[in-house]
């Protein structure tokens, strides 16, 4: 497996690809890949984190980090979303995803990445929830769905804000 950047050439078939993954996924709207597209067309994409996992030719998995700001102006980066075709899950496709998209976003001089996702799954990755530093989100997701992570330690210190996620 080869975890790289994605290529414009390959925007329909990630589209295809993260509708695929969402169709089995455990919780889901059916609107994500439409969410990557409007991501990616969005002033904020950032074409080196926005990544996929490819096997033998085919794209088993994505991820994309992507430029955003807390309302109170600090910058910060969105982590979503991630998928992994049905096929390949359990194999770390994702992990290693996520962990790539978090070395570069250390090698970007970035201060901090947010994502909606499952705490179990995150909090390996040293995720934790957003409220603990003091961001609320505008949108109703549960607190413990709502995660950040600080990639410089206290960047997020004293933090009294809110984030207001896009529909996907």
């Amino acid at each position: 497996m080869t975890i790289r950047p994605e290529r414009p050439e390959e925007f329909p078939a990630i589209h295809r690809l993260v509708e695929e993954a969402f169709r089995t996924a455990k919780v889901s709207d059916g609107k994500e890949q439409d969410f990557t597209d409007r991501l990616r067309a969005a002033g904020g994409y950032i074409p080196s984190p926005a990544l996929v996992a490819e096997e033998e030719g085919r794209l088993i998995g994505h991820t994309m980090l992507t430029r955003t700001t807390l309302r109170d102006g600090t910058p910060v980066l969105l982590l979503a979303p991630l998928s992994v075709v049905l096929d390949c899950r359990s194999r770390g496709i994702g992990a290693a995803l996520v962990r790539e998209a978090l070395r570069k976003a250390c090698g970007r001089e970035e201060q901090a990445v947010v994502l909606v996702g499952d705490p179990a799954y995150y909090g390996r990755f040293g995720f934790r929830r957003s409220t603990e530093p003091g961001i609320r989100n505008t949108n109703g997701i549960p607190d413990e769905y709502v995660q950040v992570l600080e990639l410089v330690p206290g960047a997020l210190a004293g933090t009294h804000t809110t984030i207001a996620f896009e529909e996907p």
